[in-house]
């Protein structure tokens, strides 16, 4: 045993195992990724006084027969296989104690990998609800483990789990192995015979649960790997022994469940008694009628959502207010302490803005998991997905791809990362490349000062109103192209069949405060490193692109103008108002002579189609490294200034009177031309974060690459057919 032992939790998705993880580590943890793997790792350090361990939260899985990303991490981490983390020296299997049958499923393969186990029965209060007595004692003699009852969420069994676990590091391996039968024993004994004689080739020895998922599970992560050592010496050998065992009589693919389930039937028959039969509809059936209802149930669904987002927006606003404006405080503190000039607009516009430009979405992004949190915690979450399996279906997609496509609509960034809970990988991709199209937050400020400028405040069939139509509209037209979208992907470039919708539906419960409290907090963490590192650099960038070149001719003639300001007999509100003026002027005039105000230039033939001028190309190009830097492009443009805001009147103004630079009676912006420029934002990728995430995700740079192509271009044709369509309705 190491120094610093190493104890994994493992168990069934919605067995408490978070919360348990949690009520033993508290504070004490970290999230990052396994190496080389897109796979969420959760580690923790667990204090037992005079001994610390460090305490590992793996995936939620069924069985060792490890499938998606999350099952091969698991079953590699239980077999000492995972890079860059230490093999473990006790395994703690976390099960519902009320669903005790589909639970011990993975606890009797867990307990044949020769280490020492304990099981834990959580939610032990639900189990005696439904009129179950668990003989533990009984129970872990047939297991030959510790059995510890606990309730997690109200912290109860955890100090008998600590001293349980202090014990059993200090106790032998567990010696449970469940006979399969003397042909796929046979078989198991040969391989292993194998392995002996050529252990020169090996690290470590083989295990017989290794051997067993070789053996088991064709094509699987156990033979692949060591296909790579053996080659086609072990890939003939377990051909043979395959085949044998077929001709046998033995299906491989039925023998273990069957043989497992068995077994389980007899421990259950032993250890468990139902003090009485109630035929009766739990509450949770009771509920779940009225949830899982497709009229009902879908009803409820839509109150809910709308509850989440109202309150997403009413709550985080005074948050976010005070965020912009300690970031504004901060930059004009720090125009103070440094001279005007190239490293006052750098660290002011680039760096604290950018960094600003992040964290002032912090609230809405931790508010929105606190409630996704909540959902999953209490059980409705698993039921929401049940719901949305038959619309994402259409899609070729499942229920489990809602969620990630839920969270996007705060930012696409934590929906992207959702998605390592799908199993599947085309359906995986699929999410991760339509996930963006969800309107994320960062969209609102472009809607809403497009939608207060040029979207008249009049109802609509007496009681809606047509501004708040056209947001809704904003918000919809994502998930509606996202539908045909993911749809064409599953038939093309990520071509497979749709697997078949799984989902437990957990009891209904009281959520853990822990948990909820320690996942916003979690999340929120992710979010200002992986958006705010990218979005830093790129908005340094973007920086110099529209602070660069700064021609003299330009200073010469703001400060002649300024000096002309100065020498005139003015009261002193009436000269600083001037001086201002001038200098807003003299920054929209630098723009348009910088790299990006000139690529403006250059592309407006390409975008007047859209009916868009130079100076709103301009604001496009500078909002690549988040959307809503396009409300503070336009201000500096229009000579206002970037510190204004979606709020701002005095920007609605200049952009209702802007006029095209060839023909100065014509209006740039019309209803039409806001419309044109929100669904072009709706459907667009103006993301620099979003796609460094998906490249993280998916391990190549080719499909964020392909991300921001395609959703350009979509967005170009829907703001072309947005305008050219509307001009002909009008």
């Amino acid at each position: 045993m190491t120094s610093q032992p190493t104890v994994v939790l493992i168990g069934n998705p919605n067995t408490g195992k978070t919360t348990l993880f949690n009520a033993l580590t508290g504070l004490s943890q970290r999230t990052g990724n396994f190496p080389g793997v897109t796979v969420e790792k959760k580690v923790g350090t667990l204090d037992l006084g005079h001994l610390r361990l460090d305490l590992i939260d793996l995936p939620g899985t069924y069985s060792l027969a490890a499938n998606s990303p999350d099952e091969i991490v698991a079953t590699d981490v239980l077999l000492g296989q995972q890079e860059g983390t230490a093999p473990p020296d006790l395994i703690i299997v976390v099960a519902d104690a009320s669903n005790l049958e589909r639970n011990l499923y993975l606890t009797t393969q867990v307990l044949e990998c020769s280490l020492p186990v304990i099981l834990v029965l959580n939610m032990y209060d639900l189990a005696v609800a439904d009129g179950l007595e668990i003989n533990t004692d009984l129970l872990s003699r047939e297991l030959g483990c510790q059995v510890v009852p606990v309730i997690a969420n109200k912290g109860e069994g955890i100090n008998e789990l600590q001293e349980t676990i202090e014990q059993c590091l200090e106790k032998d391996p567990s010696v449970f192995h469940l006979q399969l039968g003397a042909p796929v024993e046979d078989g198991i004994h040969q391989l292993l015979n194998f392995f002996n004689d050529c252990s020169d080739q090996l690290i470590a020895p083989i295990h017989r649960v290794e051997v067993l998922r070789l053996l088991i599970d064709e094509g699987g992560i156990v033979e692949q790997r060591l296909l790579e050592i053996f080659g086609e010496p072990l890939d003939s050998h377990l051909n043979q022994i395959r085949q044998k065992i077929s001709e046998e009589g033995t299906d491989l693919l039925l023998v273990e469940p069957e043989t497992r389930y068995q077994k389980i039937g007899e421990i259950i028959k032993i250890c468990v008694n139902r003090k009485q039969e109630n035929l009766d509809l739990t509450v949770s059936d009771r509920v779940d009628r009225f949830l899982t209802h497709p009229l009902g149930g879908t009803m409820a669904f839509l109150v809910l959502m709308a509850v989440v987002f109202q309150a997403i927006y009413k709550w985080a606003a005074p948050l976010m207010d005070l965020i912009d404006e300690s970031f504004g405080w901060l930059g004009d503190l720090v125009s103070l302490l440094i001279p005007e000039g190239a490293i006052q607009s750098l660290i002011v516009d680039g760096v604290i803005a950018g960094v600003g430009g992040v964290a002032i979405f912090l609230p809405q992004i931790v508010i929105l998991f606190g409630f996704i949190a909540v959902l999953e915690d209490c059980g409705y979450m698993a039921r929401a997905a049940f719901l949305m399996d038959r619309l994402m279906s259409w899609a070729g997609l499942s229920g489990k791809s809602f969620v990630p496509m839920l969270s996007s609509f705060a930012c696409a960034i934590p929906g992207v990362m959702a998605t390592r809970v799908i199993e599947n990988r085309r359906d995986r991709f699929t999410t991760i490349l339509v996930a963006p199209l969800m309107s994320c937050s960062a969209r609102l400020p472009v809607y809403t000062i497009m939608i207060a400028a040029f979207i008249p405040a009049k109802p609509v069939l007496g009681f809606f109103g047509l501004q708040g139509i056209t947001l809704l509209a904003m918000y919809m037209i994502g998930v509606v192209v996202a539908i045909p979208v993911a749809w064409l992907f599953k038939k093309t470039i990520l071509r497979g069949e749709t697997p078949p919708f799984v989902m437990e539906m957990p009891p209904y419960k009281i959520p853990d405060l822990k948990t909820i409290i320690l996942r916003m907090l979690d999340r929120g963490k992710q979010f200002l490193v992986d958006a705010g590192t990218i979005i830093f650099a790129t908005t340094v960038l973007i920086w110099g692109l529209l602070y660069y070149p700064r021609p003299q001719s330009i200073s010469d003639q703001y400060d002649q103008k300024a000096a002309e300001i100065q020498s005139q007999t003015l009261s002193q509100d009436k000269r600083e108002e001037q001086l201002n003026t001038n200098s807003k002027a003299e920054a929209g005039a630098f723009l348009r002579q910088s790299v990006l105000g000139r690529l403006g230039k250059f592309i407006e033939p390409v975008v007047k189609p859209l009916g868009w001028d130079w100076k709103v190309g301009i604001a496009v190009i500078a909002s690549f490294p988040a959307r809503e830097v396009v409300v503070a492009t336009l201000g500096i443009i229009y000579n206002l200034g970037s510190e204004e805001s979606e709020e701002s009147e005095n920007l609605r103004q200049k952009m209702r009177n802007a006029t095209w630079d060839d023909d100065l009676n014509q209006k740039v912006f019309t209803p039409i031309v806001a419309l044109s420029v929100m669904v072009f934002f709706a459907l667009c990728a103006q993301c620099a974060a979003t796609l460094a995430v998906i490249k993280r995700e998916t391990g190549s740079w080719k499909w964020p690459v392909f991300t921001f192509s395609y959703m350009t271009i979509l967005a170009y044709c829907a703001a072309l057919i947005t305008y050219q369509i509307g001009n002909l309705l009008i």
